[in-house]
């Protein structure tokens, strides 16, 4: 079961100065969107899922055009949640994430006052990537560490979701303990795409992480985090 993962393109976090809570795309993430569905137009996935967020929704529309198939939302596969700033100057919201890595690490467990905090926010993802790939035939192989019990390793799954999501996802397959800044240690730009590759070891599956964050398809100009 190889694992793709797509984190969507450039959103319009602030229009007028005033922050948007659930953005669409920029006109250039649209672009980075349809740049990214060219480079998957020749793959084959058994099953797509894209996360419920407008910006999500619009990266995958281009994607799930050219493969021609349809995908379901997944509600689990949202970003942490944030409070709801719409209509607050941008400049705050941008003065608070400045300020964020500077906080205790405790705090950064609790997330933002008024949002999800990062132990709800990792259970909901691990427990929802677990849900979603059972049915495909990837579960946990007994109680021995970081391993998977894989029906068909030559199954492919795509996801269209976050940063954070994404590294979370990332983290709890590869069975590296989480932290509550996992999208700084594992880089994801936006419209790029994360793969995981199945191995065999000691009669069950570990994963891969054969390639991270690939934006090979964006020219320099369009490469934004």
């Amino acid at each position: 079961m190889e694992i793709v993962l797509v984190r969507h393109a450039e959103p319009e976090w602030a229009k007028d100065g005033l922050a948007i809570d659930n953005p669409p795309l920029t006109d250039r993430g649209r672009e980075q969107a349809r740049r990214l569905a060219d480079r998957l137009s020749h793959e084959a996935f058994d099953q797509v899922f894209v996360s419920p967020m407008v910006r999500a929704q619009q990266t995958a529309e281009p994607i799930l055009e050219v493969l021609g198939v349809d995908a379901p939302t997944e509600p689990w596969l949202e970003e942490l949640r944030m409070p709801d700033w719409t209509g607050t100057p941008s400049a705050e919201v941008d003065e608070l994430f400045r300020q964020a890595p500077y906080r205790p690490i405790e705090e950064h467990w609790a997330g933002i006052t008024g949002g999800e905090s990062f132990k709800d926010f990792h259970v909901r993802v691990t427990e929802g990537v677990e849900a979603t790939l059972a049915p495909l035939g990837v579960t946990p192989y007994r109680d021995e560490g970081p391993l998977w019990e894989i029906d068909d390793e030559s199954r492919r799954a795509l996801f269209v979701a976050h940063a954070g999501t994404n590294a979370t996802i990332i983290g709890h397959l590869l069975g590296i303990d989480p932290v509550p800044w996992e999208w700084e240690r594992f880089v994801m730009f936006h419209a790029s795409f994360s793969v995981l590759r199945p191995h065999p070891i000691g009669g069950g599956w570990t994963f891969s992480l054969f390639r991270l964050g690939d934006t090979e398809h964006l020219p320099d100009g369009m490469r934004t985090r």
